[in-house]
């Protein structure tokens, strides 16, 4: 029998009693209140998230990879994070990689058992072939996902590098990590229902580190998403608007060097700040290791 009473997550929430009751004003403004508390508990563990940041920008600059992996909830946050990198970043699927327990049908449908076999967790990342080059993090608000387990204590016996992200103090997934973050945003509005205040601490806690750590690796130029990924009308535009911020360039010139560039804003960026010819620009980027800054 698992004991869950010393969970955090688990616990009632005594401001939210009666809430069946409540009108929806009320219940809307109480809910408003709790959520203000998840900012303030993800401050607390800034430090261990800068460490969990700095290991992610040195994973990649090994050729590593990021790898989320859990299960419910938290599964689908962290397969999410890794997903909208691809467009946000520019980078190949492979490269932020998001594993849910029981697979891709358990993004919509739950998975019986699938979260407490802890050799799965295990095998999903021999599957994808794990090298001590890589960074893992286990997310699991209740802390103790067998899954997530299995996972980590088999990444860590190959040598990649392990963190972790739950929502309750002294989490039993912590032992296994070599970074535990543990955020304790106190009981959910809804008891026990950790798809609320822990997994908006969970989402801003994964914001952190897949944002960050594309910083970290010349993803970035100021604050303008200079890898963006061009793949419908939208972004086609937002793209030509980061050239013309990036360079202060018109709306003309800048459509015309993101053609000439094949679309690539980065590449378009460089050309028209160092006045260089596109295979000048790309070798300028190789030489500069992606960033920007350092082809000027």
């Amino acid at each position: 029998m698992i004991n869950l009473e010393n969970l955090t997550t688990e616990r009632r929430n005594e401001t939210t009693f009666g809430l069946d009751e409540m009108s929806v004003a009320e219940a809307v403004k109480l809910m408003n209140q709790e959520d203000h508390k998840v900012s303030e508990a993800v401050a607390e563990q800034l430090p261990q998230i800068e460490k969990v940041v700095e290991t992610t920008i040195a994973s990649f600059k090994k050729d590593g990879r990021l790898i989320y992996m859990g299960a419910g909830t938290s599964g689908r946050l962290g397969v999410l994070d890794a997903a909208e990198c691809v467009p946000t970043f520019g980078v190949e699927p492979e490269m932020v990689v998001g594993l849910i327990a029981g697979g891709e049908q358990a993004m919509t449908v739950a998975v019986e058992g699938a979260e407490d076999d802890i050799e799965l967790g295990a095998q999903d990342l021999k599957d994808l072939k794990l090298t001590e080059n890589d960074m893992v993090i286990g997310i699991a608000a209740s802390g103790r996902t067998p899954y997530v387990i299995g996972g980590l204590d088999y990444a860590r016996s190959i040598g990649a590098s392990t963190g972790t992200i739950a929502c309750n103090k002294g989490a039993e997934i912590s032992k296994h990590a070599d970074l535990p973050i543990e955020v304790d945003c106190g009981p959910e509005f809804l008891t026990g229902s950790t798809r609320l205040k822990s997994g908006t601490a969970q989402k801003l806690i994964l914001n952190m580190i897949s944002t960050i750590s594309m910083i970290g690796i010349g993803k970035v130029y100021n604050n303008l998403m200079v890898d963006v990924k061009p793949t419908n009308e939208k972004l086609v535009e937002r793209s030509k608007r980061i050239i013309m911020q990036a360079t202060e360039a018109d709306y003309e010139t800048a459509a015309r060097y993101f053609e000439a560039a094949d679309q690539n804003v980065k590449l378009a960026i460089v050309m028209i700040l160092t006045d260089s010819t596109k295979e000048v620009a790309a070798e300028k980027l190789i030489q500069a290791g992606g960033f920007v800054k350092k082809t000027m």
